[in-house]
């Protein structure tokens, strides 16, 4: 019975992991691991960025002055390579991730690594970093 639950139970998953063209650049690129580790769950695709009202393609954006906690608490900022920042949109996007986990009572977040969004480990993301502090259960890939 336990099991048959945890193959019910959904998750939430970066966009970009499993195929769809999310990425800044467009392109796609999925994860072979995280596609394997989804395999028999339910899912649902995500992005942040598309959530907060970005564009696809967009230029790439890096963090400045801190990790996804220090942008949440206004103490550090997401800036794109052309010198736009796009702290608001990242904040909105991760906002709006954490209203889908919420009402959809997920089991776990898969997230992309190395993604100023989602990245779970090294310099954590503004939406990891939202959903880190509601309690889900994060996955990166």
């Amino acid at each position: 019975m336990i099991d048959d639950q945890k193959k019910s139970a959904l998750f939430l998953v970066s966009a970009c992991l499993v195929g769809l063209a999310t990425r800044y650049d467009g392109q796609i690129k999925r994860n072979e691991a995280c596609l394997e580790f989804l395999e028999g769950k339910i899912w649902l695709p995500v992005c942040p960025e598309q959530l907060g009202g970005l564009a696809t393609p967009r230029s790439a954006a890096d963090m400045v002055g801190g990790d996804g906690p220090a942008v949440l608490d206004g103490r550090a900022r997401v800036v794109t390579r052309d010198g736009m920042d796009v702290s608001l949109p990242f904040i909105a996007g991760a906002q709006q991730v954490l209203a889908i986990a919420r009402q959809q009572r997920v089991a776990g977040v898969c997230l992309k690594a190395r993604s100023p969004s989602c990245a779970v480990h090294g310099q954590q993301g503004v939406t990891a970093a939202l959903l880190a502090r509601h309690g889900f259960c994060l996955y990166q890939f």
